[in-house]
C-alpha cells in the first residue's frame, strides 16, 4: 500500500477567511494530484503570527469548533481526503499551537498541541501541549497509524520515540522556521532511529524566517537485497511556494520495521531511569 501526502508549502493571507480560501484551493489541487493527506504549515489560521500582547493573542486565537476549522472538516469529507489543519487554539491560561487531522470522511481523528513550545522566544505567549497521540487513519485502501510533532518538537528525540512506541508509522510535522542542514539532519535522525516516516511542511520563502524545503523521510535506511544505505529523503521541496507530493511505500516501510534493528528492538528502558527522573 502506498500513501500520497501533499505538503502545502503556502504563503498565508491576511485574514481567517483568506486563509480558508487559500487553503481550500490548495486542498483541491492536492486532491487532483491524488493525495491521501494534505498537510498545512504550522499555525496556518494566522500565518504563525504570535502577538506579544495577551489581549491581542487571545482575540486572534480560535476554538477547535470554530467554523474555520469545521469548514476544513467538511472539505475533507467532500474531497474524500485527509486534511491536517493547524491553528492558534483558544485555551486558558494561554493559547495552544495545535493541529487537527480530519480523515477522508471529515471525522476528527487526531488533535495535537505542540509540547515543546519555543518558550525562549515568541512562543512564551503559548501553553505547551500535554501529550503525544497516535490515531488510525483510514485512507480507503487500509489503515495508517499517524502521530504528530510540531517544529521544535523535532529537536527532542523523545517526541518521535514516544510516537514510535505508541505505534506510529507516520509523523505529520507542521513547521515554521528556516530548514537548514542541522534541522534537516534532526528529522533524518528521528526517521532513522525509529524506522518511521516523517512529513514536514514549512512556509516558503517570502514568509519571515522561513525558506521552504519541506521534506518527507520515509524511514527506510537500507534494503536487504541491496548493498550500502539509501537516502531516506524521498522529497525535499524547493524554497518557492507550491504543493509538493510524496509517495510513501508503506509496504516497504512495514517490511523494514519487521526485520531491522532500530526502533524498539534492542532498547534497554530499564537503564534509562535518569530520563524520567530529571
Amino acid at each position: 500500500m502506498n500513501l500520497k501526502i501533499a505538503l502545502l508549502q503556502l504563503l498565508p493571507g491576511d485574514s481567517l477567511e483568506k486563509q480558508f480560501q487559500i487553503g481550500k484551493a490548495a486542498c483541491e489541487t492536492a486532491k487532483a494530484m491524488d493525495a491521501d493527506i494534505a498537510l498545512f504549515p504550522e499555525m496556518w489560521s494566522d500565518g504563525y503570527a504570535i502577538p506579544q500582547d495577551e489581549t491581542v493573542i487571545k482575540d486572534l486565537s480560535i476554538a477547535a469548533d470554530n467554523d474555520f476549522i469545521q469548514k476544513f472538516s467538511r472539505l475533507a469529507a467532500r474531497l474524500q481526503m485527509a486534511v491536517g489543519i493547524t491553528f492558534l487554539e483558544r485555551h486558558d491560561p494561554k493559547p495552544l499551537n495545535s493541529m487537527i487531522l480530519f480523515d477522508r470522511k471529515g471525522k476528527e481523528i487526531l488533535h495535537y498541541s505542540k509540547v515543546h513550545t519555543c518558550a525562549f522566544d515568541l512562543e512564551k505567549m503559548l501553553s505547551p501541549g500535554e501529550d503525544f497521540f497516535v490515531a488510525d487513519l483510514d485512507i480507503g485502501r487500509g489503515i495508517v497509524k499517524v502521530g504528530s510533532m510540531i517544529c521544535f518538537d523535532r529537536e527532542f528525540p523523545e517526541s518521535a520515540r514516544i510516537l514510535m512506541l505508541k505505534g506510529a508509522e507516520l509523523i505529520l510535522a507542521p513547521n515554521a522556521c528556516p530548514m537548514e542542514i542541522n534541522r534537516l539532519a534532526a528529522l533524518r535522525a528521528r526517521a532513522y532511529e525509529n524506522m518511521i516516516a516523517i512529513a514536514t511542511c514549512n512556509y516558503p520563502e517570502g514568509q519571515p524566517d522561513c525558506n521552504g524545503r519541506s521534506t518527507v523521510f520515509d524511514g527506510v535506511a537500507w534494503l536487504r537485497d541491496e548493498p550500502g544505505s539509501r537516502d531516506m529523503c524521498i522529497l525535499e521541496a524547493l524554497g518557492k511556494e507550491g504543493i509538493y507530493v510524496a509517495d510513501i511505500d508503506l509496504d516497504l516501510l512495514r517490511e523494514y520495521r519487521a526485520n531491522e534493528v532500530m526502533g524498539n528492538k534492542y532498547r534497554h528502558p530499564e537503564k534509562y531511569e535518569m530520563l524520567i527522573t530529571l
